[in-house]
């Protein structure tokens, strides 16, 4: 039925612009011009599969899954085709999820089909676009279609997508559609628009480029009456309305003067309806719990400040949200459903230790404010400092970090990297786990970078977190050889020494990658605590992982 639906759209949306050119060329006074019907086309795409055998160790708690207690086995696989030909740009992509854990962690997920299709068409200034769309409005804060594979987000809008270009410096967009559910669409309807430009300064001292968005969410009536279903059962002094469209409009600027950048960006919504689960809900028994449908507006803002000039840069950064909840439909959690996307203000860390912890938006409630600077002191030396400071809107503290980075290239073959890194992490508030003792972190962390020739080299990285909240201290260290330019060898091991829930355990992860022209293969042996995983700037929390991983990655 997709195939049919894609094919018979694909037909005539072809017949559709044709008759435009045609029209074109009759009412044009020019003679017109033979182009020719097929240039041969170019084709592409690429694929990506990833296949977990699952290893069950109740030690570590990865054990009670399906995948653990009965699958044992379990993949992941997209295959992307693009087609360019008669002016037209075609895409499909085909999924398939088999024993899957990415879409929720604790259970299985099986399911396959067209994950995402589209067609693109430029006739003159104007764009067009049908099928499955990415895009966003500004940085993305009223509107944000957008795919996070490693975490199965796929936002994807599903509709038509119209471009005009006025000039070369200003142009306008708008959209209207479903979002993707899977393999399915949200029943809710979404559309919007932005205008977007571009003004120089006399001689380029200054640019300028401003803009402006609106979207807005409509409820079937579907998703009305199982709202109004819930809300039914409230008591009186709990009682909400619910209307069936909200709106979002947001502008934002981006100012370049000689070394500064400056980007700002403002957005409000009108009355929604979400699930605060921070919320006093009062039963009708007289008990009090949390957590309950609210409906108020929302408005957030944003701007950051940066300043680069030879060996020195800063940027500096702030944010306020407040009932900033956007989704298709209030039932959905996590980023599933989500129509916007507010990015976190805490540093996105790589190292094993220092990226254990990691502050996720709180889009009903935060002030936020990080600040980084970079500075060579030498060809051979450089400094990094990032400070954030994040809290609600009554100033309670969720997340403090200073992180602290020195390097040094001793020669072309040896170079050194390390640094500081201290925390504070309100665990219950990111993880949802109440009564837990707020994590207090010190990580100190080196990595050694040694080429014995332009083909060999080995990476090795040291780091400690000294911790007395969660599982305790760790310790934590991996080595790295490469053969350029096919393999890499990879052997680490992260060890509970002070632990305070299980024993002293060792999480060891053993892995080869090989890679061939475009081809990528690799495999791994892989034990690892439950934590935050991140990806894109967007985090959640996954539960232990023990098993062997295998990742298959190619483009044509």
């Amino acid at each position: 039925m997709l195939l049919k639906k894609f094919f018979t759209t694909l037909f005539c949306f072809y017949i559709a612009c044709s008759l435009i050119n045609a029209q074109e060329e009759v009412n044009s006074n020019e003679p017109p011009v033979t182009e020719p019907q097929n240039q041969g086309g170019r084709i592409s795409g690429s694929l990506e599969t990833n296949v977990n055998f699952f290893m069950k160790d109740e030690k570590i708690g990865a054990s009670g899954t399906p995948q653990y207690e009965r699958q044992q086995f379990g993949t992941d696989s997209w295959l992307n085709l693009n087609y360019s030909n008669w002016g037209f740009d075609f895409t499909l992509r085909y999924d398939m999820f088999n024993n899957s854990y990415l879409l929720n962690p604790t259970s299985s997920y099986s399911a396959q089909g067209i994950g995402m299709w589209s067609i693109r068409k430029k006739i003159d200034k104007l764009g067009i676009q049908v099928g499955y769309i990415y895009d966003q409005i500004g940085s993305g804060m009223i509107f944000r279609a957008f795919e996070e594979r490693p975490l199965a987000i796929d936002n994807a809008l599903v509709g038509g997508h119209l471009t005009y270009e006025f000039n070369k410096n200003w142009k306008i967009k708008g959209f209207v559609g479903k979002q993707k559910q899977q393999f399915s669409l949200y029943n809710s309807l979404i559309k919007g628009g932005a205008i977007d430009g571009f003004i120089e300064g006399k001689n380029g001292k200054w640019t300028c480029a401003p803009g402006f968005g609106v979207s807005s969410r409509q409820y079937d009536d579907e998703t009305m009456n199982q709202i109004v279903s819930a809300i039914t059962t409230y008591t009186p002094v709990d009682s909400i309305g619910a209307c069936y469209s909200t709106y979002a409009f947001s502008a934002y600027n981006t100012l370049t003067a000689g070394d500064f950048t400056w980007y700002v960006e403002g957005a409000i919504k009108s009355k929604d309806v979400f699930n605060d689960p921070f919320a006093i809900k009062t039963q009708w028994t007289g008990d009090t719990t949390f957590g309950k449908f609210v409906q108020r507006p929302g408005n957030v803002i944003y701007t950051s400040l940066s300043y680069v000039k030879g060996d020195f840069g800063i940027n500096l950064e702030a944010k306020r949200t407040e009932n900033f909840n956007y989704r298709a439909t209030p039932f959905t959690k996590l980023f599933q459903g989500s129509v916007n996307f507010l990015p976190s203000m805490a540093r996105q860390n790589t190292y094993r230790l220092t990226a254990r912890y990691q502050a996720a938006t709180q889009d009903l409630g935060e002030q936020a404010f990080q600040a980084d600077v970079r500075y060579n002191l030498t060809d051979k030396i450089g400094l990094n400092v990032n400070v954030s400071n994040i809290t609600r809107l009554n100033n309670e503290q969720l997340y403090r970090e200073l992180y602290s980075e020195v390097t040094y290239k001793h020669s072309k073959k040896l170079s050194f990297l390390g640094g500081l890194q201290l925390q504070y992490y309100n665990q219950e508030i990111y993880e949802t786990k109440p009564g837990v003792e707020i994590v207090q972190t010190i990580v100190p962390y080196a990595e050694i970078l040694y080429k014995f020739t332009r083909k060999n080299s080995l990476r090795v990285e040291l780091s400690y977190m000294d911790c007395h909240q969660d599982y305790g201290s760790w310790l934590f260290g991996l080595a790295e050889y490469s053969i350029a330019p096919h393999w890499i060898f990879t052997c680490s091991g992260m060890y509970n020494s002070t632990p305070k829930k299980t024993a002293d355990i060792l999480y060891p992860t053993i892995g080869a990658t090989y890679i061939k022209d475009s081809n990528r293969f690799a495999i791994s042996y892989v034990k690892q605590v439950q934590g935050i995983v991140c990806s894109g700037g967007i985090c959640r929390f996954e539960p232990a992982f023990s098993g062997v991983k295998m990742n298959i990655s190619s483009t044509f």
